[in-house]
């Protein structure tokens, strides 16, 4: 293939705007942001999980204290039925019953009351672990809307750059062959580089030292032909600095 020394030149100047295009979309999938907002979100997920089984642990206790408040109501209802029956008097085996009843009851109740008191503990207990896991959640939540934030800024900057060096890169191609910008870029897409320069006798895509026959070859061609790496295959683009 033949081209312009200039034209060929200027295959550098595209393949310097593809490079800033190849490491924006680097930039992007690989923000550090992406990596914490991973690692906050399996955290997070872990945390709900806490969280739902403190929650369960704090309504299972409510559930039990609820039980037990009723129990005491209930027995509270038999005493001052009991004493009602007890003050408005009857047979001594009648009254004997109550009172015995009535002691039963007390201490029922009390049994009852003790029990509850210590569900209550534990529900308090149980209450401060909810609350802890809950600040966690919210301060991880935090954290996520934090580097969703910086996130998006990094990504606005980036979309930015890509729009401006994409709008340079179509005057750009345009002004070329339109063969040899093909060929560059079926060569570019194969491996990321399509043109590199070709300084001191040093391929810039492989960065091979030619020497002998190849490096003859290499100084035999025409100033416009286009001269491709033997190990590569990328045309090397050749310049005063290309010591030939």
């Amino acid at each position: 293939m033949k081209a312009s020394p200039e034209a060929q030149r200027r295959l550098l100047d595209l393949q310097a705007v593809d490079t800033a295009l190849a490491q924006l979309a680097h930039r992007r999938k690989s923000l550090p942001e992406l990596a914490e907002i991973d690692t906050v979100a399996r955290e997070l997920s872990a945390l709900e999980d806490e969280r739902v089984r403190a929650q369960v642990a704090v309504d299972d206790l409510d559930r039990d204290i609820s039980r037990f408040e009723k129990d005491i109501e209930q027995v509270r209802q038999r005493k001052d039925r009991d004493q009602k029956r007890l003050d408005a008097g009857g047979a001594l085996r009648e009254i004997e019953g109550l009172q015995h009843e009535l002691a039963t009851l007390n201490r029922r109740q009390s049994e009852l009351e003790d029990s509850e008191l210590e569900l209550m503990e534990q529900r308090e207990s149980a209450e401060s672990t909810l609350n802890e896991v809950r600040g966690r959640l919210a301060a991880a939540q935090e954290r996520r809307a934090e580097a969703e934030r910086r996130r998006d800024e990094a990504l606005a900057d980036i979309a930015k750059e890509h729009e401006f060096k994409t709008s340079s890169r179509g005057p750009l191609a345009a002004d070329l062959p339109a063969d040899l910008v093909a060929l560059y870029d079926k060569i570019r897409l194969d491996s990321g580089l399509g043109a590199a320069l070709f300084r001191s006798g040093r391929c810039g895509g492989c960065r091979i030292e030619l020497y002998g026959a190849d490096l003859a070859r290499v100084k035999a061609a025409a100033a416009d032909d286009v001269v491709r790496c033997e190990e590569c295959r990328r045309i090397m683009v050749r310049t005063a600095e290309s010591g030939l």
